[in-house]
């Protein structure tokens, strides 16, 4: 299998989706709902490229349902920022309007936010397959950042359809996700 290749083919092939705004409209109402029992409240998220689901409006909603309950939560949202050196990620607080900047890699990211340690961390797929395996950029930056963060976040990975491969196979260093869910809901564990 050539990864590369196969990347590529799924990145275009996403940001040429015709109805690509109403699977996210759809995914978003999937994210939304999947999260209403979670007992989190520091979630890591990523901003979106390359024609990715956005997970910041249901997260941004997730926040402030939080200060609606009879006993109200502070729930805190995380975006990634790049350590060059080690190749790892770590997560900054989020808001809608907060500073940004963008990293080495052209990738806005907080600027000058607090450090943040998510339990649950939803990660874009480029592709995912059986098991809970992703196919990502290729920079293992995920895989990294996950096999040192302890204790480790649950994991969940956001895709549309289009990206299931049937006969992916994951190599030796990949770590399977806790969940996957895509525009038509979850699709890891089944």
């Amino acid at each position: 299998m050539d990864k590369a290749a196969l990347r590529r083919a799924l990145v275009e092939q996403r940001l040429n989706l015709p109805d690509r705004l109403q699977r996210a409209d759809q995914l978003q109402r999937v994210m939304r709902i999947w999260l209403v029992d979670r007992p989190d409240t520091i979630i890591g998220a990523y901003w979106p490229i390359k024609g990715e689901f956005d997970p910041l409006p249901a997260l941004h909603r997730w926040k402030e349902d939080g200060e609606l309950l009879d006993e109200p939560q502070l729930r805190r949202i995380g975006l990634p920022v790049v350590d060059k050196v080690h190749k790892t990620l770590t997560f900054h607080a989020w808001y809608p309007g907060c500073p940004m900047e963008e990293d080495a890699y052209g990738i806005p990211k907080p600027k000058d936010t607090e450090l943040i340690h998510p339990t649950l961390l939803f990660v874009p797929c480029v592709g995912y397959g059986p098991g809970g395996y992703r196919l990502g950029y290729g920079g293992g930056f995920y895989d990294r950042t996950l096999a040192a963060l302890q204790p480790r976040p649950a994991t969940v990975g956001l895709g549309f359809t289009h990206g299931y491969l049937d006969d992916f196979e994951p190599e030796a260093h990949d770590l399977p996700l806790d969940a996957i869910l895509n525009d038509n809901g979850v699709v890891w564990p089944v």
